[in-house]
């Protein structure tokens, strides 16, 4: 697929060893709102499905120096059976961002609304300027959420929140966002993109197999009951020992002390 609306760059990591994996910076280029077409998604798709592919250290997912984005492409919403539609995309492409197996942060410059608050949401990490605003506005068109906005976002802000925001349709600025744990870190907007990069760079230098294990563990446990996602941790913890990077770090540890390893990714 020829992409035109979603842009992906490399960047080395910023650690200077030999083991420091690349940055992945996605961006949403659809000016001038970076809305979420039927084409953006599919795009967006197989971005991340590349990443499954070939995972670099971690990735940033971010829009304009303006704009993250505003949300779906509204001139696209034609009833009933492409509501389906676009749902479906929705969720498929944001669901293949949350599954990248590697830490993601989204970083927030000005609007996060509706389908673009979603997709900060499919992400790890949220890095927000001050000057940022979320909320999932749909309601104020007489509809509901459609890509996965009423399951992330009570699982991250729980149930009330969630409903004030998807009940009343109102914004949040990146303070009251802070405050509620819907974004992680606020910063000035010129350091928004150098903050998650180098927030990115730290994950890309650790164990990131130890990384994916564990973080596909915790998604998936918030589907099942506590007991199912005890054992999934069992299971998983039995297998990372059967990396090389678990045999590095704990010889690392006997003979540096904690935090000196150099993990491979394997």
């Amino acid at each position: 697929m020829d992409r035109s609306f979603v842009l992906v760059e490399e960047l080395a990591g910023t650690g200077g060893g030999e083991n420091d994996r690349p940055i992945v910076v996605v961006r949403l280029n659809r000016p001038k709102m970076n809305a979420l077409s039927g084409e953006l998604l599919r795009e967006l798709e197989e971005v991340a499905l590349a990443l499954h592919e070939r995972p670099p250290g971690a990735v940033v997912v971010t829009g304009s120096e303006r704009i993250f984005a505003a949300g779906a492409e509204i001139s696209e919403f034609e009833g009933p059976e492409r509501a389906r539609e676009l749902g479906e995309l929705f969720h498929r492409a944001l669901n293949a961002v949350a599954s990248i197996p590697r830490a993601t942060i989204a970083a927030v410059h000005g609007f996060a609304l509706g389908g673009g608050c979603e997709l900060a949401l499919a992400c790890d990490f949220r890095v927000a300027a001050t000057t940022a605003q979320f909320g999932q506005p749909e309601v104020l068109l007489g509809i509901i959420p459609g890509g996965g906005g009423t399951q992330r976002l009570p699982r991250l802000i729980g149930a009330g929140r969630a409903k004030d925001l998807i009940l009343s349709g109102r914004r949040v600025d990146s303070e009251e966002a802070l405050r509620w744990g819907l974004v992680d870190r606020v910063c000035e907007p010129v350091e928004v993109l150098p903050t998650a990069i180098q927030w990115a760079s730290e994950f890309a230098r650790g164990a990131v197999a130890a990384q994916a294990q564990a973080k596909e563990i915790i998604d998936s446990g918030l589907d099942g009951s506590i007991s199912d996602g005890l054992q999934r941790e069992l299971r998983g913890f039995e297998e990372i020992f059967r990396t090389s990077d678990a045999a590095i770090g704990i010889k690392s540890f006997f003979e540096n002390g904690p935090g000196k390893a150099s993990f491979t990714g394997r």
